[in-house]
């Protein structure tokens, strides 16, 4: 059964602490795969972390998985997924902020909190309006995350954000509308000199290997 959130879990991996009705996160490894719940989101998404995330894609322009961040959260146990029935803004936001919780308080060792990742999808977005409405709170949340060294990403079936390597190709597609949490990592300085906002909180983080890669992005 899925885990409720409104309970304390304490297990490695998964969230600890209290949490509103609605929100419904656990560990991605408790996921059956393959899913065995179609009409599940959760299951959905999870489906989707290991079979797009997680691997290779033809038109990505680079060998790896698509995000290769992602099969290291999963093999240290650390990637939580979940959903939520909002549909307004407010709603997405009460629960990222539960979400952010999560994700901060996850029980791991210190030198893996570079890992962790939460994945929540909100299937009750797939329109405009939920669409817009992700992207507000998105944005309402930028400015601390960024301060604190997180990443909060917007996936949706339509995406037409360009890859990095190949701008043919849309990384950013899913089966649900979802918003992922993650860290900022070494590995993003590619992202970091398209958006020189976060190159401050990066180059604080990664002082002494953050400048090698941030040049060798603007070299290439």
């Amino acid at each position: 059964m899925p885990m409720k959130t409104s309970q304390a879990v304490t297990t490695h991996g998964a969230p600890r602490g209290a949490f509103a009705a609605g929100m419904r996160l656990r560990p991605l490894s408790t996921f059956a795969y393959p899913g065995g719940e179609f009409g599940d989101p959760a299951q959905r998404v999870a489906d989707w972390v290991r079979t797009y995330l997680m691997r290779p894609h033809p038109d990505l322009g680079r060998d790896g998985a698509v995000c290769p961040y992602t099969p290291v959260s999963v093999r240290a146990g650390l990637a939580i997924v979940g959903s939520d029935e909002a549909r307004d803004e407010e709603g997405i936001f009460a629960a990222m902020r539960q979400a952010i919780t999560a994700f901060e308080t996850m029980d791991c060792k210190p030198a893996q909190r570079s890992f962790r990742c939460v994945v929540v999808a909100f299937p009750n977005c797939d329109c405009d309006k939920g669409r817009a409405a992700l992207k507000r709170v998105q944005n309402r949340l930028r400015p601390e995350s960024t301060r604190k060294g997180k990443m909060i990403g917007l996936f949706e079936p339509h995406s037409e954000d360009r890859g990095l390597i190949n701008p043919e190709f849309r990384p950013l597609r899913s089966p649900l509308p979802l918003l992922a949490i993650r860290s900022l990592v070494e590995g993003d300085a590619p992202f970091v000199v398209r958006n020189p906002r976060i190159l401050p909180i990066y180059l604080l983080k990664f002082p002494f290997s953050g400048p090698r890669k941030l040049m060798s992005q603007l070299w290439r």
